[in-house]
């Protein structure tokens, strides 16, 4: 858990340290801290491919995991979904900011803020799969990678929208808070076997996650998300049947 809780401190001391820096970020600097953690997103997913490709039992199934995962992530659109939900929500901030009335713009400013603020911490491979990975081997390596890269998104948030985004932070330790006890109390279920087939997706998608922060793919990790889904029903479906 104590991923978890490094990972809400970080969103904290983002918002304080954007809050101070109110004036905002300079453009070039957002750039090289994004550049520095996409790198970082691929060392760390390539990683976790590398070492856990020798514990596969299975060596297609991960193929298996982002075809089927990506084709029904595409037909469902969550990424699609996803940004014109944050689309949306800027869109309205941009109408409000230009409509009378101080007190009530500032109100929408920070509701619309914390709305994408919150999608975007908690709706990722890092941060779906790292309090799983936390729970059943101890690992945080995910959890503190995910903790930077929300630490420098706190800090850019904070410094249009102000202190009150530190109100995101609970709601992150919710979320992950709810994946670690789901996969703790779980754990006897959960095989090595399985373990490492969700790393190796994992790996990827992080992988992906990382050429997108470089500007190199957009890979639409988004959609490549229910092929975590895949090699747990596989394994489900295993020992059903066998």
């Amino acid at each position: 858990m104590i991923g978890t809780v490094v990972n809400t401190c970080t969103i904290v001391a983002g918002t304080i340290v954007g809050t101070i820096l109110h004036r905002g970020i300079k453009e070039k600097y957002r750039q090289v801290l994004y550049t520095g953690l996409g790198l970082a997103s691929l060392a760390i997913g390539l990683n976790a491919c590398i070492q856990n490709f020798p514990k596969s039992q299975y060596p297609v199934l991960f193929i298996i995991a982002i075809a089927v995962g990506g084709v029904t992530g595409t037909w469902l659109d969550i990424d699609g979904h996803f940004h014109r939900l944050i689309d949306r929500l800027q869109n309205k901030r941009k109408k409000q900011h230009s409509d009378s009335g101080t007190a009530n713009k500032t109100e929408n400013r920070l509701a619309d803020g914390l709305a994408t603020a919150i999608l975007l911490y908690c709706i990722g491979p890092l941060s779906m799969l790292g309090p799983v990975i936390s729970a059943l081997q101890g690992d945080n390596t995910f959890l503190y990678t995910n903790a930077t890269l929300d630490f420098v998104s706190a800090t850019i948030f904070a410094s249009t929208y102000g202190m009150g985004m530190v109100l995101a932070a609970p709601v992150l330790f919710c979320w992950q808070g709810l994946f670690y006890l789901v996969a703790w109390l779980s754990s006897e279920a959960v095989s090595n076997q399985l373990m490492a087939e969700l790393l190796i997706v994992g790996g990827m998608l992080i992988t992906g996650s990382g050429l997108a922060l470089l500007q190199l793919k957009d890979c639409k990790t988004l959609n490549l998300l229910p092929a975590l889904l895949v090699p747990v029903l596989w394994f489900v479906a295993k020992a059903v049947c066998w």
